[in-house]
Order: C-alpha cells, then structure tokens, then sequence
C-alpha cells in the first residue's frame, strides 16, 4: 500500500510516521517551498502525547516541552475559579506537555527524513486535484519553483493541510466559507520570570475577554527563566470576519487597553503583553462540520477535517488521534475504502462533538459562569459555583474529547 499526504504539518507528519511503523509507504507534499518553526505554543494533552509516545519520541519532547503540571482558570479579578492537576500530576501515565508549535513540527519532520528518507518530503508542492478509479488515486500538485504539474499515484490520499485546505475546498468548492464567533486573538510568546511554579497554564476572563498564558520552554525553565506563550482574546465591535491576513502582525496598540489593570499579585499581564517582541492576529473561526469526509480512496484529517476553535487545547490533539485511527484502519483491514470509511464513522462524529462543544466555551463555560454569577467578584467561588458543578463541566469534557482516565487505560495497546 502507499498514501500520499497532502501536507506536512502536525496530523500529516504523525501520520507518516504511523504508517511507517506499520511497514506502509508514504510520500508527504507540502505547499510551503520551506518548511520552517512558525506559530506559537500548543499543548498535547495525555491522550495526544500518549500517541507521540508511543512512536518513540517522549525522551525528544521532554527535552523541549515543558511537562504541564497545573491548569487553573480565573476570573477577570484575578480570583481563582477552578484549578486542577494536569498530565502525571494528575495521575496519567502519560504527560501533558506545553511546547512550541514549530519546535514540534520541526522534531516531528526531523522523524519523518530520519525514518523514511528526506526524498519522501516534497516541499514547495501545492495541491491541485486528484482523479480515482476503483483501484488507485493519482494526485496532482503545483510545484512552486516552476509551475510544474507532479503526479502521485497512490491507495489513498489524504488531505492533512489544515484549516484553508486545498483538498477540502476540491471536494467542496461551494458553501463551506469559515464561520466566525465575532473575537479575535492576539498571541505571542514572551520571556519573562516564572509565574506559579513554572509548569502551570491559567485562563483569566470570560468569553468577550480573555488572556491565556503557558510557559513552552524547558531549557529555559532550567535556567530560571521562562518562555510564556500568550494569547488575548477580544469581542470585536463589528463582528465581520477580517479579509485581512489571518497570521499578520499587529501593534499591541491594536488590543492592550481592556487588560492595562490585570496586574495581580501572582501576575503582571501587562508586562507581559510589553514584553513580546512579535504579536499575530487571528480571528477566532471555526467550519461548519461536513456530513462526510471520505470519497472512494480520499479522505481527510485534522484542521482539514474538523477546524475547531483553539478551546480545550484539542485541534492538534485531535489531529494526531485521527492519524492513529486511520493508520490502524489502514493497516488492519484490506478493504481500503471500507477501512477509510470506518475511520470516518469512528472519528467524525467524535470531532463533529468537539466543533460544537467548543463553540459552547468547553471547559472554558467555568468563566462565563463565574462572570454571569459574580461579575463584580467573589469571596468564595463555592457560594458562586459549587464544586461538584465544576468538576462536572471539567470531566465532562475529558470525556467528549476522550482524554479522561478511563478512556486512556481502556485505549491501552
């Protein structure tokens, strides 16, 4: 069997090297001509990093990442709402690790050249189309050094190139536009002191206003220090999604002013904003799910498949679990248009869940609880919200996106 992969980001790589473990071949085409660390950071919650684990890449990851030990939300005061013990702290035999988004790439694609040869990564390959018969699928990219059309022929293909997916526009080129929640982010990393104890992520706001911070850096914190990754959130007035650049750079200017007094004893956010060299906005967007995703011998996964918004620390989590199901789909079964329909029965109603739950705040509903309830603050959040309520939205998160405990030991190899 061999699959092509449109796209060499995070789903894309994970998958490649999935495969490769069970002994089929792969070739990746990227759109970039140069695959470089862009982003910010992202969190792999125990359920993603259980898979990466397994691939043999926990001493890797532990060596970059930071091991997230807490996670705790606040609300606009700086008053502690909900906190909780994240990854081993918590009991999972597996960890959560806080890392930067290309550090991971970069470590994932240094894998992929190392395992199966740096002449199956075809960067500065754009996705154009794909023809199928009953037993193959010939897909066809754009080089971009000189406009050449390149020809794989393949058992399946895969559309794993993210949230402005050229193969999902292919299969469906009308009616699917991005939909837009009417907030926008600004995100960034900054080096500053530890916060906590160096290893913990909070949330501090509610749904129209929002910062987020999670240190990225282990050599750093080995040196005292930390690498902060940050994002602030905003209702924006008009509501339209921007026709602008999705990645660009914005003045701190643009956002600063609701959060010029969260300074707290524990916290000086805006110091922090102060301190970030590069600042990129984004529009808070998500895509409708599609009834299907696989046609005959072609399907998709991650941003592709299910772009979510960034609630839950879930879109690459989700990506990678995609990857796993569809490689062991693949690799157990010889009907390969069975196998790719099965792997979209399983995952696309679990995603399909998430899409939707996350357009509800998640494990986030804790602050817009605390800001409805107390919006001038509290002296005990057990008079606000009872304990056993936020343990509820916390768990029942856990389930949906299927990192909870029990999920995790019964998905055991």
């Amino acid at each position: 069997m061999k699959v092509t992969i449109a796209g060499a980001g995070i789903g894309g790589l994970s998958l490649a090297l999935m495969l490769h473990e069970r002994g089929i071949e792969v070739e990746l085409f990227e759109a970039v001509t140069e695959i470089r660390p862009l982003g910010v950071g992202i969190n792999l919650l125990p359920h993603a990093s259980q898979q990466l684990c397994r691939l043999g890449l926990e001493e890797s990851l532990a060596a970059l990442a930071i091991e997230t030990s807490t996670l705790a939300y606040f609300n606009k005061h700086g008053q502690e709402i909900w906190r909780e013990a994240r990854g081993r702290a918590a009991g999972y035999e597996f960890p959560q690790f806080s890392i930067h988004r290309g550090e991971l790439q970069m470590l994932l694609l240094q894998k992929v050249q190392e395992r199966l040869g740096k002449d199956h990564v075809h960067a500065g390959h754009a996705f154009t189309s794909f023809e199928q018969s009953a037993d193959r699928v010939v897909a066809s990219f754009t080089r971009r050094a000189d406009g050449a059309l390149v020809q794989s022929s393949c058992d399946v293909l895969v559309g794993a190139d993210g949230i402005h997916s050229s193969l999902r526009r292919f299969l469906y080129p009308n009616g699917d536009q991005p939909r837009f929640s009417g907030r926008m982010l600004w995100r960034a990393v900054t080096e500053a002191p530890p916060y906590m104890d160096g290893r913990s992520m909070f949330m501090a706001g509610h749904q129209d206003q929002k910062f987020v911070c999670y240190p990225i850096s282990e050599p750093l914190r080995r040196e005292g220090r930390s690498l902060i990754n940050w994002i602030a959130e905003l209702r924006v007035p008009d509501g339209a999604l921007p026709s602008t650049d999705w990645n660009r750079k914005v003045d701190k200017s643009v956002f600063e002013s609701p959060f010029q007094d969260w300074r707290w004893d524990w916290i000086d956010i805006p110091a922090i904003i102060n301190g970030a060299r590069e600042i990129y906005e984004f529009p808070l967007v998500d895509r409708d799910p599609l009834p299907r995703w696989t046609f005959g011998r072609v399907t998709l996964l991650g941003d592709a498949a299910h772009p979510m918004y960034p609630i839950g620390s879930n879109g690459s989590a989700q990506a990678i679990l995609d990857a796993r199901y569809l490689c062991d789909c693949l690799a157990s079964d010889p009907d390969t248009p069975y196998a790719l329909r099965e792997y979209e029965a399983e995952r696309l109603p679990k995603t399909t869940g998430i899409v939707l739950r996350n357009r509800m705040n998640g494990p986030e509903q804790v602050m817009q609880l605390a800001e409805s309830r107390a919006p001038q603050g509290f002296k005990h959040i057990d008079e606000v919200i009872p304990r056993d309520t936020l343990e509820a939205i916390s768990l029942r998160y856990k389930r949906l996106a299927g990192f909870d405990k029990d999920s995790l030991k019964a998905k055991q190899p």
